[in-house]
């Protein structure tokens, strides 16, 4: 039976259930959020900031889970990428509400080759990859008649071949410098862990709540 909402009604995260990798423990928990049927567990709030700290956030898709971090893409030249740009650091959370779970990771952001966006790219849905040629991510539009104007002459131009990778367009790795899990417990008494990047290993501790 699942928890009321707001109950915290679940199992404690003890130190001897996590992995000591982060990522096969990022896995872990994601493959239970995908067993559970949460609607787009992919789904990260990510937080950059421009080259004078001021911070944004918003959701994007987590597209890739690797050894080295996390990938996600998106429009260089979108307030994201700009913010990436000029502060390469970036910070995400994934909430999976119905097991009461949440994982916070920050660390530096590398852009992904040429290749692996290209191939990542080819996999879209075709009016994903129309709808990226179309877009100037976070412009100002005169009205919603111009995004229209410019999907259609993107359809027109690439009618009968296929769309290539706008070469503003691209993937980005977030490699981790710190992961924490978050498990809801009764009367906001939380468990947390934190792993700490240290030398070629990590750092496990536990965080008051």
């Amino acid at each position: 039976m699942r928890a009321p909402s707001g109950s915290h009604e679940h199992p404690g995260l003890r130190r001897a259930d996590l992995d000591p990798n982060p990522i096969t423990q990022f896995r872990t928990w994601f493959a239970d959020a995908d067993a559970a049927g949460v609607p787009l567990a992919n789904a990260i709030a990510l937080a950059t900031a421009d080259a004078d700290g001021l911070p944004s956030v918003r959701h994007v898709l987590l597209r890739g889970i690797s050894d080295e971090g996390f990938v996600f893409y998106t429009n260089h030249r979108s307030r994201k990428g700009r913010d990436l740009a000029a502060n390469p650091h970036a910070a995400f959370t994934v909430l999976w509400r119905e097991l009461d779970r949440q994982i916070g990771v920050r660390g530096e952001v590398r852009p992904l080759s040429d290749r692996d966006a290209d191939a990542y790219f080819a996999t879209r849905p075709r009016e994903a990859q129309v709808g990226a040629w179309a877009s100037r991510q976070s412009e100002v539009l005169r009205d919603r008649e111009e995004l229209e104007q410019r999907l259609e002459a993107v359809t027109e131009r690439f009618d009968g071949q296929d769309v290539p990778r706008p070469p503003f367009w691209g993937g980005f790795l977030l490699v981790p410098e710190t992961i924490e899990f978050w498990q809801g417990r009764r009367f906001r008494l939380h468990d947390r862990f934190r792993y700490a990047r240290l030398g070629s290993g990590w750092r496990i501790d536990r965080l008051s709540p």
